[in-house]
């Protein structure tokens, strides 16, 4: 067993990582590569709790800015997650990873209310927790939900899967100059306005110290972060 530096880590997705190359809505084959990459860090002995977007199917702030009451379109992105989280813990299941849903936004019938002891023993008993609907309010970001789910459930990270192999000054699928940090500090990446959690979210980590590693979802880099290997990018205080 590797020796881990985070033993328990919050593993932020992007809806849109579901989606695959179809681009939207929910693609198996993928949600089962993409289940398969967290089995082998679950693997490792890390407890997870998930937070997954909801862009592949609804995205309250674009719908906002096409007519929608900004509320009702957020509400609408939070049940989205909940689809997403769902399709998740199915494929997870599947692959003899216990897991459970809990929703903000209650539900009973498909998932468990959110309470924050009962996903810390749903931790402790070695379950996956899957953190659906956002904060249950509208205006905050799946963004800001992992950076409060990550400090209620005692996280000692904030892991980021992305695209990319970690932060860059200017985006690297447009430049090719483009420079990666290996390590910047809440108060730069605000500073340059990089885009990788909003501001309200950084508050939220930066007043309590959690460390947020951006790096790629696939290629086993998640596994070599939790170890403390020097992948993708840390922000830090």
């Amino acid at each position: 067993m590797p020796t881990l530096k985070y033993k328990r880590i919050l593993l932020k997705l992007s809806g849109e990582a579901l989606a695959g190359a179809q681009k939207i809505g929910i693609d198996p084959e993928t949600v089962f590569t993409i289940c398969k990459e967290i089995g082998s860090v679950l693997a490792m002995g890390v407890k997870m709790a998930l937070v997954i977007g909801g862009g592949n199917i609804f995205r309250g702030l674009s719908g906002s800015a096409k007519g929608m009451e900004r509320s009702s379109a957020d509400y609408m992105g939070m049940l989205a997650t909940v689809l997403n989280a769902l399709a998740v813990q199915d494929m997870l299941e599947k692959q003899g990873y216990p897991t459970r849903v809990l929703s903000a936004i209650t539900m009973r019938e498909v998932c468990e209310p959110f309470v924050r002891r009962r996903a810390l023993r749903h931790l402790e008993k070695g379950r996956v927790v899957i953190c659906a609907a956002g904060t249950g309010n509208p205006y905050f970001t799946t963004d800001t939900t992992a950076a409060l789910r990550g400090m209620e459930l005692k996280c000692d990270a904030i892991i980021k899967a992305t695209k990319v192999d970690g932060i860059y000054d200017k985006d690297p699928a447009q430049f090719t100059d483009a420079v990666k940090f290996d390590t910047i500090s809440y108060d730069e990446t605000l500073s340059r306005r990089l885009a990788v959690m909003d501001a309200t979210a950084f508050a939220l980590v930066r007043d309590n110290n959690i460390p947020i590693i951006v790096c790629r979802m696939f290629g086993g880099d998640i596994s070599r972060a939790v170890c403390g290997e020097a992948v993708g990018t840390i922000v830090h205080g």
